[in-house]
């Protein structure tokens, strides 16, 4: 069940010369397996903590004034590792609550430490300035989620306090940008006609899911966005790297796939969601966040030219039919939710309202 509550409120932030919105509302959500952590960096898909990922399911697209208490990003140990968050008690998440006696533990996982392409320096090394809250050369350092606070020259997490300080296994202080393509079709029958549930009369859609090697797990596609790169491009990377195994085609081959990727992901699409992920990696400076898109094949005669095979982080890939009974991730099955409601398509033999989760 998803309940929102709150007001808005505008705070003035010390040693800032503007005001930051400050937005307090909760979220309750029912108990859901968490999602893999669909990262393509070697620090972000250890086999000790790959199943962690939990975005809230708010269409942030057209909620951008929502914002979330913390639930992953609280549990210890910390993915991993055997490191113990401080215990954060829930009325004392936000910011605005003042707690004197707060005490997080910092921690930076080796791996990020060894100095990582994808990743920062430490905030204090000698000729590391970043541009908080702006682009920063080639990474994206602007939230989501609007203006962040930067305090003693860290970026402080916009949601709330999490127990642990640093970055944890992430690699960027602040926003860690990731993408999700949602690609879809109608289901058909061997006449091409598009078929239709018998219960509701609506049309199937199916949407491109993988199985992750690493936790076994069914997801959608996506990763994390190099510096430098545009989601869009993001968006058609990562589906060509998990979904067709872009990565092992010869040069030939690839310019054909290049060719009806780019087919594909030119047509109509939508933001399903984009903004604050409630992952258990996330600390009180490094935090993740998400954009994902759905790019519908409307004919099916553009995903008829790429055949799915399963690449980098998918053990297998395939068309899954999508209705409630979907075993996904809780955050992906309500993205996919959202689709099936934009496109009109077939969710659930329940005669209910449409939004009840």
């Amino acid at each position: 069940m998803l309940r929102l509550t709150g007001a808005l409120r505008a705070a003035a932030v010390p040693g800032l010369a503007q005001a930051v919105a400050v937005f307090s509302f909760t979220v309750a959500l029912s108990s859901q397996p968490a999602r893999c952590a669909l990262q393509r960096h070697p620090s972000l898909s250890n086999s000790s903590g790959n199943c962690w990922s939990r975005l809230h399911p708010v269409n942030m697209f057209n909620s951008y004034n929502v914002k979330f208490s913390h639930s992953k990003a609280l549990t210890s140990p910390y993915p991993g590792s055997h490191v113990e968050r401080s215990q954060v008690p829930e009325d004392k998440v936000g910011w605005l609550i003042e707690w004197k006696d707060y005490n997080p533990v910092e921690y930076t996982a080796m791996s990020v430490l060894a100095g990582p392409s994808w990743a920062d320096p430490q905030i204090n090394d000698k000729g590391f300035s970043p541009k908080f809250n702006e682009r920063d050369g080639e990474v994206e350092r602007k939230s989501l989620n609007g203006v962040y606070v930067v305090e003693n020259g860290r970026p402080r997490n916009p949601v709330g306090r999490t127990g642990l300080t640093g970055r944890g296994l992430l690699g960027r202080w602040g926003p860690n940008h990731a993408a999700d393509p949602v690609v879809t079709r109608w289901k058909r029958d061997g006449s091409g006609n598009k078929i239709a549930h018998p219960v509701t009369g609506k049309n199937i859609l199916q949407f491109v899911a993988i199985k992750r090697r690493d936790c076994g797990e069914w997801a959608i596609p996506g990763g994390m966005v190099d510096p430098g790169e545009k989601i869009s491009t993001t968006l058609k990377r990562e589906f060509g790297e998990e979904a067709l195994n872009s990565l092992q085609k010869s040069p030939e081959e690839k310019a054909e796939l290049e060719k009806q990727l780019h087919k594909l992901f030119s047509q109509e699409h939508f933001v399903v969601y984009r903004g604050y992920v409630d992952d258990p990696r996330n600390t009180d400076n490094a935090w993740m966040e998400t954009e994902a898109v759905n790019y519908h094949d409307e004919t099916g005669e553009t995903m008829d030219n790429l055949p799915l095979e399963a690449g980098d982080d998918a053990g297998v890939v395939k068309w899954i039919d999508i209705s409630e009974k979907l075993k996904l991730y809780a955050s992906h099955s309500y993205f996919i939710k959202l689709v099936t409601e934009k496109r009109g398509a077939h969710w659930s033999e329940d005669a209910g309202p449409e939004c009840h989760e």
